[in-house]
């Protein structure tokens, strides 16, 4: 008997139209997926209360640990002033930070994943703290590098960890807006920090600002210790094969490799006597409810998670997923442009506005930074709540079924303002125009940025949530290596070709790197329906568990 062919990974059915689908589960004739389980402590079965908690303890982490690492945005010219490193040096230094926040999520991800997101979260601000007061002591161009290479390390969660997080306790209909918060204020945080930090150097010195960056990571520890809950769950069903008839588009040979998956992971999970309580109205076991005492702790073992030797092989995964998974690789392009013209944005600021004719000081350079924090709230709202309804009406439009692709089309606007942005910022400054002018190209650019970083992150969860802890490793790889490469280029490329010339240039680079999204919305999923037997095939590991 011939195989039928497998389901297409991303294309699931989110809206009932004339009642094609009537299931319990719905709401507002939107299916909830991933479909919760009957446990009420799934977190997609959380209170509305602890779930708004769970994202705020996000938020906070991203906040605390992304303000302490980009203070030096907008005093690079005090530090080189005091100690001498050069400015060129100094912004390349945080460019290997970016690289290391990128490759450094191939270490934290896994480990995330197997013991759970709390530890990761509170290892990952605790050392921020002490490496942050290590660079109030820069002396040289080496030091300098050190405590970014280990700053980028130590803070890679940021990168990735949240982009797992949101979706371990929200649907696929609303992810997206809480997705889009996150990207804020990851991007929101890298502009407050250089306007805090121009003004608080004015008052006390660049020195004292780092300090003060500290005692602010010390404050987010003792806020995550004591309000972060671990959201790691294993469910037995994956996205997209909940329904019984996606069940039969896999061949009889898979369904029963992964029939027995799940059997073996029911059996753990039931000889786990002493930590399962019973369901009397199911008759099924589901782990008891861990006392606020138990919250606390950093690690979880929980039944049915990947082995040890399953976790050091998910540090290396996410490199050949670059290569098998297109659609991933593009997300992940796409994101990384993004970044790069936020890099273009944080490496000329304060070069062009401490010069002549602005001449400003450390403090209003920092100021410069309110156009991007009004940007990025923008980009926010489109990226969010703007492509989560954009997607909802193509979804009823196409009977229902939603693509990921219908995501994309937020991408059409930012590509055009994200060009309008760096013309206005570049030939700007080579024309020396009122700084008015200025900060509104800088926070037209930012809300394509944000934006444009946000529906790439959706997009790739939307096309594979199985294995987007792995597939979101792989985005951010390309995504800060594309930074890296923008940052230790941008000084060289905007002095040799000047300000006009560089931006007219990187404007329509932008232009035409955005625009690529039309080529995904055309053969998305066709590359979607080629990666589904691979895709499976991921899948199914990840419910091979102890």
């Amino acid at each position: 008997m011939q195989a039928q062919p497998l389901a297409i990974p991303g294309t699931v059915h989110l809206v009932d139209v004339g009642d094609q689908h009537a299931s319990a589960k719905s709401k507002d004739g939107i299916e909830l997926i991933p479909r919760p389980s009957d446990d009420p402590e799934d977190p997609l079965n959380w209170s509305d209360f602890r779930k708004k908690l769970s994202a705020a303890m996000v938020v906070v982490y991203t906040l605390g640990v992304g303000f302490a690492g980009t203070l030096q945005y907008s005093v690079l010219s005090d530090i080189t002033r005091d100690t001498g490193i050069s400015t060129a040096a100094l912004v390349q230094g945080t460019g290997v930070q970016f690289l290391f926040l990128g490759w450094g999520c191939l270490f934290w991800q896994p480990i995330a994943l197997t013991y759970g997101r709390r530890g990761v979260y509170l290892v990952s601000v605790l050392a921020t703290i002490p490496i942050t007061v290590w660079t109030a002591y820069s002396t040289s161009e080496g030091v300098w590098y050190a405590h970014r290479i280990l700053c980028g390390f130590f803070a890679a969660p940021i990168e990735a960890l949240p982009e797992i997080s949101i979706p371990d306790v929200f649907f696929a209909h609303n992810r997206g807006a809480w997705m889009s918060l996150y990207v804020f204020v990851l991007f929101g945080s890298n502009f407050l920090a250089p306007l805090v930090a121009g003004w608080f150097t004015e008052a006390y010195g660049w020195r004292w600002t780092f300090h003060f960056g500290a005692m602010v990571a010390a404050v987010t520890f003792v806020i995550l210790f004591f309000g972060m809950e671990e959201t790691m769950y294993f469910r037995k069903t994956m996205e997209g094969m909940e329904d019984e008839e996606s069940e039969q588009a896999v061949s009889s040979s898979e369904s029963q490799m992964f029939n027995s998956t799940v059997t073996n992971k029911e059996k753990t999970t039931a000889s786990s006597a002493s930590t399962t309580e019973a369901d009397e109205q199911q008759g099924q076991l589901f782990p008891a409810k861990r006392t606020y005492v138990q919250n606390l702790n950093f690690f979880f073992r929980l039944p049915g998670r990947p082995s040890v030797k399953q976790m050091f092989k998910a540090m290396l995964r996410p490199l050949p997923i670059i290569v098998l998974f297109p659609n991933v690789a593009w997300a992940g392009f796409i994101y990384g442009i993004n970044l790069s013209w936020y890099n273009v944005l944080n490496g000329t600021a304060s070069p062009v506005l401490s010069a002549a004719p602005y001449n400003w000081s450390t403090g209003l350079v920092g100021c410069i930074y309110a156009g991007p924090i009004i940007g990025a709230a923008l980009g926010c709202l489109w990226a969010g709540i703007g492509a989560d309804r954009i997607t909802l009406w193509l979804a009823r439009r196409n009977n229902g079924v939603r693509e990921p692709e219908q995501r994309l089309w937020p991408l059409l606007l930012t590509a055009f303002l994200s060009c309008i942005g760096l013309i206005v910022w570049g030939v700007g400054a080579e024309h020396h125009i009122h700084w008015a002018g200025l900060a509104v190209g800088l926070g037209i650019l930012t809300f394509s940025c944000v934006a444009g970083g946000s529906v790439a992150l959706s997009y790739n969860i939307d096309c594979f949530k199985e294995i987007s802890g792995e597939s979101t490793t792989s985005i951010i790889v390309i995504r800060n290596t594309l930074g890296f490469a923008i940052s230790y280029g941008i000084t060289p490329w905007y002095t040799n070709m000047g300000l006009q010339d560089c931006f007219i240039m990187a404007g329509f680079l932008s232009l035409a790197c955005t625009l690529t999204f039309l080529l995904m919305v055309w053969k998305g999923k066709e590359l979607r329906k080629r990666s589904a037997e691979r895709y499976w095939r991921y899948a199914r590991e990840s419910f091979k568990h102890e």
